[in-house]
C-alpha cells in the first residue's frame, strides 16, 4: 500500500526507494536513470516503489536557480488559440519578470492530460517554479511538484481547498453584480449561460447568478451550460429560447459565449438590449467589438499574471491565496 502524502514531510530519498524495492542504491539509480539494463522484475519493483513514495529525481540544489518559470496551460488547442485570456495573461507575466535573466517556458496540454515526460521535466530541477492555468484536474501533479520542492501556483481557485496556492478574480461577486443590474432594469425572465460546472470560474459565476436571483422574488431563472466558447454560447442561447420564449435578459459567463448568444438572438430577429439585455464576463477584446458593445464584468487578467508570478517567486504556503476584485463595464447591451 502506498504511504499517504504529507506536504511537510521530508522528500523521499533514493535510499528509501531502494530499501522498499529490496535492491541496492546503485541498482535503483540505474533503473531510474535508465543508465544500464536490469531485469524486468527488478525494474518493475523499483518503479513501483518510486511511485508509492512519490519519489522524483532532482538535480543538485546548486542547480535549482535555472532562471526559467514554467507556465502550463490546460486547454484544448482550438479553444486555446481562440481565447484571449492566455494571451493577456502571458502579457502580464512578461511585463512583471524581474530582470532580463528570467524566461517563461509555456506548455499547452489538453485538459486533464497526463504527460509523464512533462511531469519529469517540471519536477527534474529544470524550472524555478510552475504556474498552472486552466482546469488541471486531480491533485496528482500538485503532489509531485510539492514532493520535488518545486514552487507551484494555480491561476484559478483549486477544487480542493488548501492543496495549492492560487491567484483568482472574484468571480462570484462579479457575476452577482451583473445579474443584479439585469434585475434592477426591470427584466423579469433572467437566464444565464453558465460555464463548465467542474471549473472554479464556472461554478463561482453560476453561484453569483443564483445569489442575485434568490433576492428577486418575481424574477424567473433559467440555466443553460457552455464551455466558454462562442459556439457553445450560440447553442445554449438557442436552447434557452426554445425553453423560455419570454426571456428578456441573459448573463453569459464569458464574453465569447455572449458573442455567440448575440448571433443567435439576431437570427431570431430579437434586438439587444430592447428585447433581450445581455451581459458577459471577462472584458475580452470581443466585448468592445460586438455591436452593440457588450456590457461585461472585467477581470484584471494582466494583474492576475503579475500577482501569480510574484506569489510563485516567494515559494508560497500551499493554502495561500490572492483574490482580485472585478468591475462591471457598462456598454450598450445591458
Amino acid at each position: 500500500m502506498s504511504q499517504p502524502f504529507h506536504s511537510n514531510a521530508p522528500a523521499p530519498t533514493l535510499a528509501e526507494v531502494a530499501r522498499r524495492a529490496g535492491v541496492s542504491i546503485a541498482t535503483a539509480s540505474r533503473v531510474l536513470n535508465r543508465s544500464a539494463r536490469v531485469s524486468t522484475d527488478v525494474a518493475a519493483r523499483v518503479e513501483q516503489a518510486a511511485r508509492e513514495l512519490a519519489y522524483v529525481r532532482r538535480r543538485a540544489p546548486s542547480a535549482r536557480e535555472t532562471g526559467v518559470v514554467a507556465v502550463v496551460v490546460f486547454a484544448d488547442p482550438a479553444q486555446h488559440h481562440a481565447d484571449a485570456f492566455p494571451v493577456r495573461l502571458l502579457a502580464g507575466l512578461r511585463r512583471s519578470l524581474p530582470g532580463a535573466e528570467r524566461e517563461l517556458a509555456v506548455f499547452t496540454v489538453p485538459k486533464r492530460s497526463r504527460r509523464p515526460p512533462l511531469v519529469r521535466y517540471l519536477c527534474g530541477g529544470h524550472v524555478d517554479g510552475v504556474l498552472l492555468v486552466g482546469p488541471w484536474g486531480d491533485t496528482a501533479l500538485i503532489r509531485l511538484l510539492h514532493a520535488a520542492r518545486v514552487p507551484v501556483v494555480s491561476l484559478g481557485r483549486p477544487s480542493e481547498p488548501g492543496t495549492v496556492a492560487f491567484v483568482d478574480a472574484d468571480n462570484l461577486t462579479g457575476a452577482r453584480d451583473a445579474v443584479r443590474r439585469l434585475c434592477a432594469s426591470g427584466r423579469r425572465s433572467v437566464a444565464t449561460i453558465a460555464g463548465p460546472p467542474d471549473t472554479a470560474a464556472g461554478s463561482d459565476r453560476l453561484a453569483g447568478y443564483h445569489q442575485a436571483m434568490a433576492a428577486m422574488v418575481a424574477v424567473r431563472p433559467a440555466v443553460a451550460y457552455g464551455d466558454f466558447s462562442s459556439a457553445s454560447g450560440e447553442h445554449a442561447m438557442q436552447w434557452l429560447l426554445d425553453q423560455r420564449p419570454d426571456l428578456n435578459a441573459v448573463f453569459a459567463a464569458s464574453d465569447q459565449m455572449a458573442a455567440g448568444a448575440l448571433r443567435t438572438l439576431r437570427r431570431h430577429g430579437l434586438r439587444v438590449p430592447e428585447d433581450v439585455a445581455l451581459i458577459g464576463f471577462d472584458d475580452a477584446p470581443v466585448a468592445s467589438r460586438c455591436r452593440p458593445g457588450l456590457t461585461t464584468v472585467r477581470q484584471p487578467v494582466e494583474e492576475l499574471g503579475s500577482r501569480a508570478l510574484e506569489l510563485l517567486l516567494r515559494n508560497p504556503a500551499h493554502g495561500e491565496s490572492v483574490v482580485l476584485p472585478t468591475r462591471l463595464v457598462i456598454r450598450a447591451s445591458g
